[in-house]
């Protein structure tokens, strides 16, 4: 991580304007660079990709929806209860603001102009444009269409107004960019190195995420360009995916003082809600009731890696975190408006796992990928495995991927084999039956480390069959959120692409607003 600490110093000053005044000596911080470094601003562009306004958007807003989480409070009711589209419109900052945090779109595009000059840099030039499709993929996923051809031009071209691209556009072009990508890499070229935090310029690997990734948008086309999407979705298999443990994309995070260095899941659950055991917490969040019971009727052993229950053997006691099967509960979705006399007894984050602040972030694993597999295997897309092969690799991969969350992760074969058993793959099921067993395996295995996905998968398919909330005065009409909402900056700001894009999607920019693929 010493390149983050390096980069969280640099980035404010990657460009130094110049005067014409004749002030240009005092204008400049002779210990800031007055030039794009690719590597380090690569770094960068990898940390706020993955962490800009996750306990807005992945926790509070998605996560709620989702019913990972639930809350009493109605302020952070963004999935919850369907209140405050607020949190929704900080992903936005993925464009631009404060200088160390946000911005990676104008990060990318700066780091892809300072590689695309000399022919020796063709590997990090890839990878660049790979992590672009990897970054816009996630914004126009949360919001549509988005400003994408123009975007990031602030710096480079002066363009503070980019025109908003249809997202079958900017779909089409990030698949074209994947694939150009990954087929111009060339093995006798540097890359990144040790400033890619996930493979470290690995040109192998980095052809799986790319065609990983090809698969995933390819598989987000089945409702809206069925043939597109069969296409793109033999095409990234036939390149080769993520399928071994070896090849999961991965961040890793230390534990120490800066706080910087610790992992931004943990670090935001802990200090939004799970600050320290017993009483009230900050957002009034727990564990939801709808994940909580689906993993004790499954009986899935992830369950007591995820959750625990604090417990006290005597009122003068210290908490325990207790992961007994029986003592966990899911707090109910929008039960609540005030503190429940109960709350001390609903299931939360495991601190010996999820809230470890050394604790890995998991940007693209085999589990996903395996999933992704048997649904194409279903569609008639896939012969190299069965779909029930496909998906309990899946399953077995998911479950130990938790491994990387330390000792307490662990989960033995024997209990992995026990939940297979007990949870059978629905060969002889409908295509709808299967689809579904699919995608709320996808919503357990993604669990806390891409929320986003979960939603997207969601809204493609409709799995899991989640049940609404109603909550009086919510903002969609009862309706889980569909989409997030653009700020009211780009009202006063970029009006008139603004405008343009809100009517060629229907005329709204609500919670209950849909994306081009959502069918």
């Amino acid at each position: 991580m010493k390149n983050l600490f390096k980069v969280l110093y640099l980035a404010p000053a990657l460009f130094i304007a110049s005067c014409d005044n004749g002030f240009e000596e005092m204008n400049v911080n002779p210990n800031a660079s007055t030039e794009v470094v690719p590597g380090y601003l690569f770094t960068r562009a990898q940390l706020v990709t993955v962490s800009n306004n996750y306990t807005g958007a992945a926790y509070l807003t998605i996560g709620g929806s989702m019913q990972h989480f639930a809350t009493y409070k109605e302020v952070p009711g963004a999935g919850d209860k369907y209140f405050n589209f607020g949190y929704s419109q900080a992903s936005w900052n993925l464009y631009g603001g404060d200088p160390v945090t946000q911005g990676a779109v104008i990060d990318i595009a700066q780091v892809i102009d300072a590689v695309s000059k000399n022919q020796t840099d063709i590997n990090r030039l890839s990878i660049a444009r790979i992590w672009k499709a990897y970054l816009f993929h996630r914004i126009t996923d949360l919001y549509g269409d988005v400003p994408y051809f123009e975007a990031g031009k602030a710096y480079s071209a002066q363009d503070f107004t980019p025109k908003y691209d249809e997202q079958s556009v900017i779909y089409a072009d990030l698949l074209k960019e994947l694939e150009e990508s990954i087929n111009a890499f060339d093995p006798a070229q540097p890359t990144f190195g040790n400033a890619d935090l996930i493979y470290s310029g690995n040109i192998t690997q980095w052809k799986k995420f790319g065609y990983s990734l090809m698969l995933r948008l390819g598989m987000r086309l089945t409702e809206v360009d069925p043939a597109n999407a069969q296409l793109w979705v033999k095409k990234a298999i036939a390149g080769g995916v993520i399928t071994a443990d070896s090849d999961l994309a991965k961040i890793d995070y230390v534990d120490g003082s800066i706080t910087a260095s610790r992992n931004f899941i943990s670090a935001g659950l802990m200090s939004t809600d799970y600050v320290s055991p017993g009483g009230d917490n900050v957002e009034g969040g727990k564990l939801a009731k709808t994940l909580i019971d689906h993993l004790k009727i499954t009986k899935d052993p992830r369950l007591n890696v995820i959750s625990v229950v604090w417990t006290k053997a005597s009122p003068t006691a210290p908490y325990v975190a207790d992961t007994a099967t029986a003592l966990q509960k899911g707090m109910p979705n929008a039960a609540f408006n005030s503190l429940p006399a109960d709350f001390d007894s609903y299931s939360e984050p495991n601190p010996a796992t999820i809230l470890r602040y050394n604790a890995p972030l998991l940007v693209f694993t085999p589990a996903e990928v395996h999933l992704l597999l048997a649904e194409a295997a279903v569609r008639g897309w896939y012969t190299g495995a069965t779909a029930a092969a496909s998906y309990q690799a899946a399953v077995t991969s998911g479950i130990k991927q938790w491994a990387l969350f330390g000792t307490a992760g662990i989960i033995s074969d024997a209990k992995i084999a026990a939940y297979l058993a007990a949870n059978p793959y629905k060969t002889g099921g409908t295509v709808a039956q299967q689809i579904e067993q699919i995608s709320t395996q996808k919503w357990v295995a993604l669990f806390l480390e891409d929320e986003y996905e979960i939603w997207s998968n969601w809204r493609r398919t409709g799995y899991p069959a989640l049940t609404p909330t109603n909550y009086p005065g919510n903002l969609t009409g009862g309706k889980i959120p569909t989409r997030f909402v653009i700020p009211d900056s780009e009202e006063l700001y970029n009006r008139d692409n603004f405008y343009e894009a809100r009517t060629r999607q229907g005329g709204t920019n609500t919670l209950s607003s849909l994306v081009w693929w959502d069918k």
